[in-house]
């Protein structure tokens, strides 16, 4: 049975910023991470997730790729699948106080015959990470001793992993994420970046400064990365107040090393440059920027012709009451049930809500296929509550189903992203079962540090 009393028994959730002990729903396929932790002593942590946890070792040495080479890995507590994303600094005084930096992450998965016995035995198992690949085994020998254990297959031209000394996550070194948690003290440097005019007030009721718009953004990046990195992006800029000028901003035009460029076409008229967030820095370093609102794309840069994030806009006619916007969302959901296509929900921030569904191995003329008719559907079974039509004219007294978001080029709201209006909403992530006590517009980004401690309701969507 799977344990995490341990692991909270050995930490203060107030004041470590490890998430705390739940039990989660298993990934469609099995995760591990490795994590570099300099503590008392500098080693590395293998976590292989089974069960809704991570069972886990530290490895003095760290793993090898000389076959010959026989590793002491020392088990120890489970942690929770939620660690896989934590990099940082655990305070002194706490348990593990220390480094943490995620070395490398990827998918496991075991090769025994039989359940993998994790007090006893082998374990033989195979890695796909981005550093890690091929066979291994953990070997029993004593207590809670085990041996990792590089094994002969074809994997070969891996270098001495002493040598990879930059985090999968962020692109920081250890002294640099040391450094980083170090330098939070002052306001002006977030993530090793010298943030401009911190206090700058951008929204006046409440009094919302820059460097809390920074801070949030820092907050919230572990669940919204795994949602809007290596996405090409769109940015609402607001470099002076949200009653002042904004601008729309698609172009590529930072050498920040957390942002990406790709460019889309040849036409000698039309600009190509565009971008992606490929980490932490990267989002740090465009809200530095004044790039408060993102907006990303329904495929990844690096698979541009394979969209995989389907969204449903709910856009009302302005002066519809939230009792009819509820019931067009538990509509567009009952249809979606019915095709057996897994949805989630989120606020947008404005006046409706947003619905994803996670759609693989299509290309854009399919994905948009579905999504319209889908909308077509809706339209047909309730005449008087829907419309697929985008005029403002076929609106009235009805639900827009955009589906048109589902083009390729289009873009919708991120999730976690805050709005540019009137208040600092953010379009926030939600259980469904949390729709008819949640107004699209209702959560703020204090709201939103604080929902952070839930078990995030889109976990299963990050694999």
């Amino acid at each position: 049975m799977n344990n995490l009393k341990e692991y909270n028994k050995k930490r203060n959730f107030n004041i470590t910023k490890e998430p705390i002990g739940i039990k989660e729903k298993p990934s469609k396929k099995l995760l591990f991470v490795v994590q570099h932790h300099i503590a008392t002593k500098d080693h590395y942590d293998l976590r292989l997730e089974y069960n809704g946890t991570l069972k886990s070792w530290a490895i003095p040495k760290g793993p090898s790729y000389n076959t010959n080479d026989k590793r002491l890995a020392v088990k120890v507590e489970d942690h929770p699948l939620s660690y896989k994303n934590f990099e940082g600094n655990i305070p002194k005084g706490e348990y593990g106080a220390g480094t943490v930096m995620i070395w490398d992450k990827g998918y496991w998965q075991p090769t025994n015959t039989s359940k993998p016995n994790f007090n006893n035995g082998t374990i033989k198992f195979i890695l796909k990470g981005k550093r890690l690949k091929g066979a291994w085994s953990l070997i029993h020998f004593k207590d809670n001793n085990w041996l990792l254990i590089k094994e002969k297959d074809n994997i070969k031209g891996y270098k001495n992993i002493k040598n990879i000394k930059t985090s999968i996550k962020s692109g920081l070194t250890m002294n640099e994420i040391k450094n980083n948690i170090k330098s939070q003290k002052d306001t002006n440097i977030i993530n090793e970046i010298k943030i401009s005019n911190p206090n700058k007030i951008i929204y006046d009721n409440p009094k919302i400064t820059k460097i809390d718009i920074v801070k949030y953004y820092q907050k919230v990046a572990s669940r919204m990365l795994p949602l809007i990195e290596e996405r090409i992006i769109s940015t609402i800029r607001c470099p002076s107040g949200i009653k002042k000028e904004k601008f729309f901003k698609k172009h590529f035009d930072t050498k920040n090393k957390g942002i990406g460029k790709i460019n889309l076409t040849k036409s000698k008229n039309i600009r190509n440059d565009y971008y992606y967030i490929k980490n932490e820095s990267g989002l740090i370093s465009e809200v530095q920027m004044n790039s408060f609102e993102f907006h990303i794309w329904g495929s990844k840069a690096k698979k541009l012709e394979k969209p995989d994030m389907m969204v449903f806009d709910l856009d009302p006619d302005e002066k519809m009451n939230l009792k009819k916007i509820r019931e067009g969302v538990k509509d567009l959901k009952s249809i979606l049930d019915s095709f057996s296509l897994k949805s989630y929900l989120k606020t947008s921030g404005g006046k409706g809500y947003h619905i994803i569904v996670k759609i693989n191995n299509v290309d854009w003329k399919e994905f948009q296929k579905i999504a319209k008719n889908i909308a077509k559907l809706m339209e047909q079974r309730w005449p008087d509550k829907y419309t697929s039509n985008i005029r403002k004219e076929k609106r009235k007294d009805k639900i827009f189903i955009d589906w048109i978001r589902n083009t390729k080029g289009a873009t919708s709201v991120a999730p976690y992203s805050i709005r540019l209006k009137e208040k600092c909403s953010v379009s926030m992530p939600i259980k469904w079962s949390e729709l008819d006590k949640i107004a699209p517009n209702q959560i703020t980004i204090e709201e939103a540090i604080k929902r952070l401690k839930r078990k995030d309701p889109w976990i299963d969507l990050y694999e």
